[in-house]
C-alpha cells in the first residue's frame, strides 16, 4: 500500500510539472498528426503546397495536403467541408458571401503562343474573333499561312470566367479545337503545336518560359504580359489569389492562412511568379 500511494504521488507530481504520460497505443502509433486539406485552382496548388512544406517545417504535427481540381472545385470543396480551405484564383461573387476570402498573392491572364510564331500582338477584336472562329488563319493576323489551333479551358475554371467576362464572351461563343485542364496542360499544348493560342496564368507562364518552355506571352492593350505590370496594375487582366474558408477559419486552419499571408513565405510567392501581398 505504501508503494503504491508513493508512485501515485509522483505521477501527480510529475504531471503537475509538465510531463506527457503516453498510453501503449499513443507509443505504438506515434505523436498525433493534425491534416489540413485544400483543393481547387491548379494556379495556386503549386504555391500552397510549396508554402505547405515550410508550414510543416515549422508545425511537426501539422500535414498539409493539397489537390487542385480547377476554382469551382475549391468553392465547393470548401462550402461543404470536403476541404479545410478552398483555392480560387479570382475574387467570390455575390452569391459566395457565405464564404471568406483571404489574398496571398496576385496574378495575372496571359494569351501565349509558340514562340515560333511571327506575331507580336493581337488586339482585343483580333482576339474575340479568333477564339469565336472568324479568324483561322494566322495570315490574317499577320502571321504565316497556317490554320489556328484555338486552346480553351475546361469549365469550372476561374481562368475560363475571367477570359470570358474581360472579352464580353459567352462559354458557347468560344470554338475551341483543344480543351485543357490546368495551366501545365495549356503551356505544353501551346509549346508543342506551333499554331495553337491559349491563355493561362502569367505567373505560370513567365516560370516555364524562364525554364525554356517555347512560348511567349502576348501583350494585352499595348501592356506587355509581366508580373511587375501585374504588381504596378498596368496589365489589364490580372486577379487576385485566393485562399477561401466556409465562415470564419480556426485551430490549424487558422495558422495556416496567417503563414501564407506572412513575409515569411513571399519568396516562395516571387518564386512561382505572382505578386506578393504587403500587409
Amino acid at each position: 500500500m505504501k508503494n503504491t500511494g508513493f508512485s501515485i504521488l509522483v505521477l501527480a507530481t510529475l504531471a503537475a510539472i509538465g510531463w506527457t504520460f503516453l498510453t501503449p497505443d499513443a507509443l505504438r502509433n506515434g505523436p498525433t498528426v493534425e491534416k489540413l486539406t485544400l483543393t481547387g485552382s491548379s494556379t495556386i496548388a503549386p504555391l500552397a503546397a510549396e508554402i505547405g512544406k515550410r508550414f510543416e517545417m515549422l508545425h511537426p504535427g501539422a500535414r498539409i495536403d493539397v489537390q487542385s481540381g480547377g476554382s469551382s472545385r475549391g468553392i465547393g470543396d470548401a462550402r461543404t467541408g470536403l476541404a479545410h480551405i478552398g483555392l480560387a484564383s479570382r475574387a467570390l461573387k455575390a452569391d459566395e458571401s457565405d464564404l471568406h476570402a483571404h489574398t496571398i498573392a496576385l496574378d495575372g491572364i496571359a494569351l501565349i503562343i509558340n514562340q515560333s510564331n511571327p506575331v507580336p500582338a493581337l488586339g482585343r477584336k483580333q482576339i474575340v474573333e479568333i477564339f469565336t472562329g472568324k479568324i483561322n488563319n494566322w495570315r490574317d493576323v499577320g502571321g504565316t499561312d497556317a490554320p489556328i489551333t484555338v486552346v480553351n479551358k475546361a469549365e469550372g475554371r476561374s481562368t475560363l470566367e475571367l477570359f470570358l467576362q474581360f472579352f464580353g464572351l459567352q462559354g458557347t461563343d468560344v470554338k475551341p479545337h483543344v480543351i485543357i485542364g490546368d495551366n501545365q496542360q495549356g503551356i505544353k499544348t501551346v509549346a508543342g503545336n506551333a499554331n495553337a493560342i491559349g491563355y493561362v496564368s502569367i505567373g505560370s507562364a513567365a516560370y516555364e518560359a524562364e525554364h525554356g518552355a517555347p512560348i511567349k506571352l502576348l501583350p494585352l492593350d499595348d501592356a506587355e504580359a509581366t508580373i511587375d505590370n501585374v504588381r504596378n496594375g498596368s496589365f489589364p487582366l490580372s486577379r487576385p489569389l485566393n485562399l477561401v474558408t466556409h465562415g470564419k477559419a480556426y485551430g490549424l486552419a487558422e495558422s495556416f492562412i496567417e503563414f501564407a499571408q506572412s513575409d515569411q513565405v513571399h519568396d516562395l510567392i516571387e518564386a512561382q511568379y505572382f505578386v506578393p501581398i504587403y500587409r
